[in-house]
Parts: structure tokens; C-alpha cells; sequence
């Protein structure tokens, strides 16, 4: 009778085989495709930076267009200023809110949006002509329900009249907090205003029902999403926060100065 070849030492030794080969295999797709998905993640973020400050990309060289469109400056976030001291090129903001050299701690009382840790250093995308501002783009992030939603709220030259916001990442409910995507509860956004007359402190945000036009308040008032009430409630957090003292106010005060 011949020896049954079928031992428990062979079958383990083929199964570590393939395991190994198939480690060798996705570990080499992995390392492959990164440069394609850190390609694929930049021209995401352009578009969105594009779309933001309603610049229409369709069927365009977004990367073109936006180097041709668009300046990005790094805001010293303490000073409200311009600074050098990280490369726009490079900086990721969101990395740097989780490192502690590169962030700060919020306290509980002023960190209405709920991030916990704020970079030092924030990008802004600076839309020109002619030599002057004609708008400017600010990342914005704050937790909603289930998630934090990371987006860009645009601004026009007078830097109070909002042109859009839009989230390119989040986690919320289909069909509730979702809605952020909703290209009709996004038009709702053009043309409001942030702050008062005369006023620093930012009012714009989300009420419950439905913004009236022509009523007192209206023109800082978005409709609510139905049946989002967190979701709703984080969105005008994350925008309260960025537009006020602790975010972009001492920058856009500066700016408007010509003082950055």
C-alpha cells in the first residue's frame, strides 16, 4: 500500500505557501496603487474646492484649472496671518489636528463643533482677478450625528455673502443627515450671509422648518433637514466655529484690512 501523500504537515506547509504568495500580492498592489489613489485623492479635493466656489470643471483639466484659478495660502490660525511656516504644497490639515506639535487642544467650552484638537496652520483657497479677491475658499469640519463632516464653505469678495458649502466626506444617514448632499438643500446656501451688519460673530446656521424669506434673520437662516436634528444642529456648530473667533474671523477681519 502506498503512503497517503495527504499528511497534515503537507497541507500546512501549502497553506502557509499561499498565504505568503497572496501577502506578496496584495502588499505589492498596495504599494503599486498608491501613487494612483494619492493621484485619484488630490483631484478629488480640487474638484471639490472647485465646486465650492462654483467653478464649473465639467470636462476640463480640473488640476489645470485649478492652479490657473486658484491660490492656496497657509493662515497662521493665532495670528489670523499668512505664514511659511509649512509647504501649501504639501500640508495636510487634518493630519496635522491629530499631531500634537502641529495642534491644539480645544476646551470643552469652545469646541462647539466637537474636533477636540485644532491644527495651528489651515489652507485657504484664494480665487483672484484682475489682481483682486474675487473669492475664498475655507475648510471646514465638525461632528454631526455619526460622523465628522469635512467640507469647504466659499465665501465671495466681500467675504460675508456665502457662494456654497459642500461636504466631500461624512458618514451620516442616507435620507436624513445624508441630505447635506442634496443638491436642492445645497442651493438654499448662495447668498447668505454670515455675519450681520457690523458684526464679527457668525449667525448662519440651520433652523428648524423652513427660512422665510424676507423675515427678520432670514438672510443667516438655512432650512433644517428633516428629521436630522443632530445632523442639523453639528452643521451650524461646524459653521459657527470656523466663522467665528476660534476659526477664520481674525483672517478675514485682517484680510478685509488688507492686513494679512
Amino acid at each position: 500500500m502506498s503512503a497517503n501523500k495527504d499528511t497534515i504537515g503537507k497541507t500546512i506547509t501549502v497553506t502557509v505557501l499561499l498565504c505568503v504568495v497572496c501577502s506578496v500580492i496584495v502588499s505589492a498592489a498596495a504599494v503599486l496603487l498608491k501613487p494612483i489613489q494619492v493621484a485619484n485623492k488630490e483631484l478629488d479635493r480640487k474638484s471639490n474646492i472647485l465646486a465650492a466656489a462654483n467653478i464649473d470643471y465639467a470636462g476640463q483639466d480640473v488640476i489645470k484649472l485649478f492652479d490657473e484659478r486658484i491660490k492656496t495660502k497657509i493662515v497662521d490660525m493665532e495670528t489670523g496671518k499668512y505664514t511659511d511656516a509649512v509647504d501649501a504644497a504639501t500640508y495636510d490639515a487634518n493630519k496635522a489636528a491629530k499631531d500634537p506639535a502641529l495642534s491644539v487642544k480645544l476646551e470643552r467650552s469652545t469646541d462647539i463643533a466637537s474636533i477636540k484638537r485644532q491644527a495651528k496652520y489651515m489652507p485657504v483657497y484664494m480665487v483672484e482677478k484682475d489682481g483682486q479677491l474675487e473669492k475664498v475658499v475655507l475648510p471646514v469640519h465638525g461632528y454631526g450625528l455619526w460622523s465628522t463632516l469635512y467640507g469647504f464653505l466659499a465665501l465671495e469678495g466681500d467675504l460675508n455673502t456665502v457662494i456654497g458649502l459642500g461636504f466631500y466626506a461624512h458618514a451620516e444617514t442616507p435620507g436624513l443627515g445624508g441630505e447635506v448632499d442634496n443638491p436642492k438643500w445645497k442651493a438654499l446656501w448662495p447668498g447668505k450671509k454670515v455675519y450681520p451688519e457690523g458684526s464679527t460673530e457668525p449667525k448662519l446656521g440651520l433652523i428648524k422648518g423652513t427660512a422665510i424669506p424676507g423675515a427678520p434673520g432670514a438672510e443667516h437662516q438655512i432650512d433644517g433637514l428633516a428629521g436630522a436634528t443632530l445632523t442639523s444642529i453639528g452643521v451650524t456648530n461646524l459653521v459657527q466655529f470656523w466663522m467665528g473667533e476660534n476659526g477664520y474671523a481674525t483672517f478675514l477681519a485682517n484680510l478685509k484690512a488688507g492686513e494679512v
